[in-house]
């Protein structure tokens, strides 16, 4: 492009509705003009000034621009007074939910209100929905005459087999009850229908007659589809650990130092030591500790049988680990912790030890977390579940049970994303019945979805978001063994969070 005087330059861009800054005048030259350009295509900016010339083309689209405009504006206010001000308040780790006990007594009301929470929640999702242009509260039922098709949203009170073999469910809204029948004459619906647990929230649409709904379509609140897998602008990683169970006569030491030595650059070839070098985050997803008194005769298979010790010798383990990386940890049901979800962070109480770590976050079981935002990329979120519910749906869905049942953590986790919660059903978890919110519903959409519990990784995709359950590093247990377990020890899933692409490496045998 022929050289443009500044004037020329100002009106330009004024021409395409963008107000270049003095500062910038002086950046633009060849390819930064380029880039501006491009920058001015797509996205929908107002102002460009000298911070915004340092962004690259191939980052325009991950760039969060309306909070980067933002800050930028408070800036010619005067409320900052550099670019390295702006820059610092994007945290490598930023907590976006970690629940806070509230410390209150559950009533009855407690739980009306907890459902009724949930309700609302789901049914904002499935509102929308193009299905679901037919929508009506259950009570109006009663008044249509007409057979046209109806849509209704409703919480699953019963799952039933007629002694004819097709499903009945009995479903609510706060207006009132109706029951849905789904023939097994529709394969499809049936089979999905078989994978509808008590409690989760769903829509129906079809015919409605004689007080039934005759299905003809189940619609689940499920995560929606994006655009595009979400990658960083660096080649940095990502390491999702889960079930350290020290304390245990299981615990696998030996391969735990071998981690270790690792991540600490101190073996492997050069090119694994080179990968240790560009770890960035490491989250701990629960049972960092065996404990005490969590299944029978427990105490026979521990080698620190004081919960206070367990933790100190975790936190031995874990000091090793290079300050530089952060280290993002919840508790699990083997944690020195109470058992009902949403679990708060691991108590200072029993794990001081951890606590005085000096790159530790503690965080809820459940909670959300974001890594990575910097003032041109929006950051990954992470939705850190332990996975004490997946016990339940292993043994009640047909579909994961015949499937692999423990072995298929990307099933469960699918499972849970479609419903949109993480227990949904009433006795799959034991859960905090809060007043306000059911803190078990997945509100945000996810990068990354990450478990543990059942000792097996796994790594999958649904809809742009990376699902991975994490390993362990206990061998089998006998309790294990009665529950189905097939565990697969000392495995550490490393993603790559410019690519996106996921390795499991292995320290065991």
């Amino acid at each position: 492009m022929e050289t443009l005087t500044k004037k020329e330059m100002v009106q330009h861009f004024l021409d395409q509705g963008v107000l270049l800054t003095p500062d910038i005048l002086e950046a633009i030259k060849g390819e930064n003009f380029e880039v501006l350009e491009e920058l001015c295509k797509k996205n929908n900016l107002m102002i460009i000034n000298n911070e915004v010339s340092l962004a690259k083309d191939d980052l325009a689209e991950n760039i969060n621009w309306k909070d980067f405009e933002s800050q930028l504006a408070e800036k010619e206010k005067g409320k900052r007074t550099s670019t390295m001000d702006i820059t610092s308040q994007f945290k490598p780790v930023q907590v976006l939910f970690s629940y806070q006990d509230k410390g209150v007594k559950p009533t009855v009301q407690n739980f009306i209100s907890y459902f009724l929470h949930r309700y609302n929640a789901l049914e904002g999702m499935l509102a929308h929905r193009p299905e679901m242009t037919k929508l009506m509260s259950i009570s109006k039922l009663a008044n249509k005459r007409d057979p046209g098709v109806i849509s209704v949203i409703g919480l699953v009170q019963s799952v039933e087999t007629t002694k004819n073999g097709h499903l009945i469910l009995t479903i609510e809204d706060p207006t009132g009850t109706v029951k849905v029948l789904i023939t097994k004459s529709k394969n499809d619906l049936f089979e999905e229908g078989k994978m509808v647990v008590v409690d989760e929230v769903l829509g129906v649409c079809g015919s409605h007659k004689d007080g039934m709904i005759f299905a003809n379509e189940l619609i689940q609140p499920d995560v929606p589809l994006n655009s595009g897998l979400k990658k960083g602008p660096e080649e940095e990683y990502v390491i999702f650990l889960s079930d350290i169970h020290v304390g245990s006569t299981y615990f696998l030491g030996d391969d735990f130092k071998k981690f270790l030595k690792w991540i600490n650059q101190e073996s492997g070839s050069q090119k694994q030591k080179d990968l240790a070098a560009k770890v960035k985050y490491i989250f701990i997803a629960g049972d960092l500790v065996d404990g005490v008194g969590i299944y029978p005769n427990q105490d026979t298979e521990l080698e620190i049988k004081d919960i206070y010790k367990q933790y100190e010798a975790c936190a031995e383990l874990l000091k090793q680990i290079p300050e530089r990386i952060p280290l993002i940890i919840c508790g699990g049901n083997h944690d020195a912790m109470r058992l009902s979800e949403p679990q708060p962070v691991l108590s200072p109480d029993y794990a001081k030890s951890i606590w005085d770590l000096p790159n530790v976050t503690m965080v809820s079981n459940p909670s959300y977390v974001r890594i990575g935002e910097t003032p041109i990329f929006p950051g990954f979120d992470v939705l850190m579940y332990h996975g004490y519910s997946f016990d339940y749906y292993v043994a009640n869905v047909d579909s994961i049970r015949n499937s692999g049942g423990y072995d298929r953590a990307d099933l469960i986790m699918k499972f849970l994303l479609k419903k949109r919660h993480l227990g949904p059903s009433h006795t799959s978890t034991l859960y905090v019945a809060d007043s306000e919110k059911d803190n078990l519903v997945i509100d945000k959409i996810p990068d990354f979805f990450i478990t543990g519990h059942i000792h097996k990784t796994s790594v999958s995709h649904y809809r742009n978001i990376t699902l991975i359950c994490g390993s362990c590093w206990q061998s089998t247990t006998t309790f294990q063994e009665k529950l189905g377990h097939h565990p697969e020890p000392s495995r550490v899933p490393l993603v790559n969070l410019k690519t996106r692409e996921v390795k499991v490496l292995r320290f065991g045998d």
